[in-house]
């Protein structure tokens, strides 16, 4: 078995995993079963700029709010602020904090100063503005948004004015009220203007649409898709706040759900600028269903990645990423029949497998899923394998 496993692997590499994926994607996914390595994040850096000096990428996305990362794209392409207040104010989640991401900003940075701005890298973070707890207020896109289109588009076209969107709006704090993550009666989001808030935006994306000729022209494609990203983002928020509001069943469900969809219309946005490497948790990327239990019920939910690929079919590759020890959280060697079992086995410290050589080589009967001990760190499902373009396998990984 092991022999056979064996002549699946490759290095982590990008001229390897090109010649194993037979062609260039547009957006190339690498996840990962835990956050918050810098081990991890240290390989994601590194075929990143393979994939930057060999392969032709120009950007690379990552789990973080596509808001905030505009602030991190306009310090990497023109240098924008300085790298401390980047790394500050440009992630969510916390990444910020991570020498890895720093790194990784600090790289770009160097890189695009004195390029052309077609050869400049990129940054994006594609994931709302969400957070566990809860979502942010929609005033930053809506305002936005509407800021872009007032300076450019006759008066008499707007659903309304800024001063009227300011109102309805009210006091950012009682969008992100936390208790309402729980509790759906303390969310504002199905309230008379949060409702009306709704049609206004999605007049202003439409009425965005509708003047792309002339927007692109007097302002800069660059400038336009900004703008559509603001505008997805405050539809998207204020779809994500009406259900948080809702009383039904469905409601959790409808969340994880609209937070993916959300990532995807992000990333979907993101190919057309050429191709990047995606970076996020294996169940955001994957494109099987993913699956959850939230307050003792299942969930179950396209991810990110499997509406991606529905949509770009074989221009979306998905290398998931697959770990033996992190032993600073518990979780210790294997058993040696699970699949990091059997690739624990092999001398290499990090590798890329064939999923689909992998899946062959296992045969009809599966090894059952791993179970860890803890919950930060999610197991790979070998039922998945055959959905996978690759598997980047790290044996051991090292406190930060």
């Amino acid at each position: 078995m092991a022999t056979d496993i064996k002549e699946t692997t490759h290095a982590v590499e990008a001229a390897s995993l090109m010649r194993m994926l037979s062609a260039r994607p547009r957006l190339l996914a690498l996840g990962e079963p835990t956050h918050g390595e810098d081990t991890l994040l240290d390989l994601r850096n590194e075929l990143f700029r393979q994939l930057v000096e060999q392969e032709g990428y120009r950007t690379i996305a990552i789990e973080s709010d596509c808001l905030r990362g505009l602030v991190v794209d306009d310090y990497v392409t023109s240098g924008t602020g300085t790298l401390d207040e980047v790394m500050e104010h440009g992630f969510s989640h916390g990444w910020g904090t991570s020498a890895a991401n720093r790194e990784l900003v600090r790289w770009m940075r160097a890189y695009n100063d004195g390029r052309p701005a077609p050869e400049r890298l990129r940054f994006a973070g594609f994931d709302g503005p969400l957070e566990i707890t809860g979502a942010a207020s929609p005033r930053q896109a809506l305002t936005a948004l509407h800021g872009y289109l007032s300076a450019r588009v006759d008066a008499g076209l707007f659903p309304c004015t800024a001063e009227t969107l300011d109102r309805l709006l009210g006091a950012d704090d009682r969008w992100g009220n936390t208790a309402a993550m729980m509790d759906p009666t303390r969310s504002v989001g199905k309230s008379a203007e949060a409702d009306e808030l709704r049609l206004l935006a999605d007049d202003l994306v439409s009425l965005l649409d509708e003047q792309t000729p002339h927007l692109i022209t007097a302002t800069s494609r660059e400038d336009w898709e900004r703008a559509r990203l603001y505008g997805r983002t405050a539809t998207g928020l204020l779809r994500y706040h009406s259900w948080m509001a809702d009383t039904t069943p469905s409601r959790m469900t409808r969340l994880v759900g609209l937070r993916d969809q959300m990532m995807a219309d992000n990333l979907l946005a993101i190919a057309e600028r050429g191709p990047a490497l995606v970076h996020a948790h294996n169940g955001h990327l994957q494109r099987e269903k993913s699956t959850m239990r939230m307050g003792g019920r299942p969930l179950e939910w396209w991810s990110a990645g499997a509406l991606v690929s529905a949509h770009l079919g074989e221009e979306y590759a998905f290398l998931a990423t697959a770990l033996g020890t992190i032993r600073h959280q518990g979780v210790d060697t294997p058993a040696p029949d699970s699949v990091e079992g059997l690739l624990c086995a092999l001398p290499e410290d990090r590798y890329v497998v064939d999923a689909r050589g992998l899946a062959t080589a296992l045969g009809d009967t599966l090894p059952a899923p791993r179970v860890s001990p803890w919950f930060g760190y999610a197991p790979l499902d070998p039922a998945h394998l055959a959905g996978f373009d690759g598997l980047v396998f790290v044996k051991d990984v090292p406190q930060s």
